[in-house]
């Protein structure tokens, strides 16, 4: 069984900073790109940062400046650093992998995580 699994999210007051985790777990052969995803109540799943496996990045122009995707490739995790955190970034984070290759079943899996929160307040 493939899976990701994300860690990280909690309280934290405006200003503040925050790292999130994801690491990639399983029978795994191959992971490709990865990426955080978030949700805030009410409101659509929409795209915070994605990472390719040669480290090529991607943002969301809402959290340029202040947001850095990396990764590990060795580990199969990506990180989240979250600088200078406003209330509007409140929402579930969710860890996303467009393709991990599986080789029990020999087949390439796009995999989300269960999401992780992160609270905005003071």
């Amino acid at each position: 069984q493939v899976q990701v699994v994300e860690s990280g999210g909690g309280l934290v007051q405006p200003g503040g900073s925050l790292r999130l985790s994801c690491a990639a777990s399983g029978t795994i052969f191959s992971v490709y790109g990865m990426g955080w995803f978030r949700q805030a109540p009410g409101k659509q799943r929409e795209l915070v940062a994605t990472i390719t496996n040669g480290g090529d990045t991607n943002y969301a122009d809402s959290v340029k400046g202040r947001f850095t995707i990396s990764r590990d490739n060795a580990k199969n995790t990506v990180y989240l650093q979250m600088n200078s955190l406003k209330p509007e970034d409140t929402a579930v984070y969710y860890c996303h992998a467009d393709r991990i290759g599986d080789y029990r079943t020999q087949r390439f899996l796009e995999v989300w995580g269960q999401g992780t929160l992160v609270t905005v307040s003071s």
